[in-house]
């Protein structure tokens, strides 16, 4: 067996994927080690494989290990899509396209360094009326106007830069649709951990969903898979629609009114770290083709979009109801509209 040779950076580390990662990364024979990079204090202790540093983007610290470690291969999980957990959208948006900015600054000078993977994610498409039915990447997405999305899309530029500066170096660009599953904690599965979940009158939006399992797997394939260059859509196979979704939870929708979803949308705040483009994400969808990722990258999601959001609601959420059940979860439906929507006129009142 040939001796462990490759040599891994990952931000991000502390969170959930990134925990996730970086333990299938350094449990896997071919490589040698693991720098675990974030600027948050890791949850637990990783493994032998692994040197824990906590450190900011821009860290001299981190620079140095860029240099002279002898790192390979360099996995972006650090950007964030929650602006009240970074401290408000300014710092988001500091430490998401700063912070990749000093990165990519630093992993230019790393002599040995052969391969980029961006975590993206399909909120760069956006969610509007005219969207078409299904994006592929390929499509050229409109300029996301709000948070994450754009910070999502300047991120994925500055890599795209990086890559024809360094044409040494392959990049790779997963957009992930929305995670679900055991352990994400994001503000869609906050939402639909609500007692009640709100939508838009009038609209059923489809939305795709990806197992926490197969957003790992996918990560450890363009880190640790053949070479391949490119941008690739990532998802569960199907689409939900947002009531199927909502049964599933076993949570009664509230529908909001069109012209009193930004009132709604500031409510909800108190409780989901929501940004506009989320809101929208719910009234209007978004599909991703995934055909590229078969073909090219050789990676097929264990999980459907059903099977992973049916896997989410099962472990974390309390009231869940099967198929079977979903007919008297909705005689009971009108008695909780009624209340919400009583609790919402009071509130918007007020």
């Amino acid at each position: 067996m040939a001796e462990p040779s490759r040599r891994i950076l990952v931000t991000g580390a502390a969170r959930s994927t990134g925990g996730r990662v970086v333990a299938a990364l350094a449990a896997d024979p071919s490589v040698a080690s693991v720098v675990a990079v974030d600027d948050a204090p890791a949850a637990e202790p990783f493994g032998a494989k692994v040197e824990f540093l906590q450190a900011d983007l821009g860290s001299p610290a981190l620079v140095r290990v860029l240099r002279s470690t002898g790192v390979d291969t360099c996995v972006h999980l650090g950007v964030t899509a929650e602006p009240q957990a970074a401290g408000g959208r300014a710092s988001m948006k500091e430490r998401n396209v700063l912070g990749t900015m000093q990165l990519l600054a630093a992993a230019y000078h790393a002599p040995e360094l052969r391969r980029v993977v961006l975590k993206s994610t399909t909120a760069v498409y956006g969610s509007a009326p005219g969207d078409p039915a299904v994006w592929t990447e390929s499509m050229e997405p409109g300029t996301p106007r709000h948070g994450f999305a754009k910070d999502a899309m300047q991120v994925e530029d500055y890599v795209r830069s990086f890559d024809r500066r360094r044409p040494d170096v392959t990049a790779i660009v997963l957009r992930l649709a929305n995670q679900v599953g055991p352990t994400v904690e994001n503000p869609l599965t906050r939402y639909f951990a609500l007692p009640v979940c709100p939508v838009v009158f009038g609209f059923d939006p489809r939305l795709q969903f990806l197992h926490e399992e197969d957003a790992e797997a996918a990560l450890v394939r363009a880190v640790l898979g053949p070479v391949t260059h490119g941008t690739f859509n990532i998802a569960g196979d199907g689409v939900v629609l947002l009531s199927q979704a909502i049964r599933i939870a076993g949570k009664p929708p509230l529908p909001i009114p069109e012209p009193l979803v930004p009132s709604a949308t500031e409510l909800l705040r108190r409780t989901v770290d929501v940004s506009p483009e989320q809101v929208s994400f719910l009234q209007f969808g978004r599909v991703a083709d995934t055909t590229a990722a078969r073909v090219e990258l050789g990676f097929a999601p264990r999980w459907s979009s059903l099977q992973a959001f049916e896997d989410f609601a099962a472990a974390r959420l309390t009231g869940v109801v099967t198929e079977e059940r979903v007919a008297r979860v909705e005689r009971d439906v009108l008695t909780a509209l009624h209340r919400a929507a009583a609790w919402f006129s009071s509130e918007v009142r007020t």
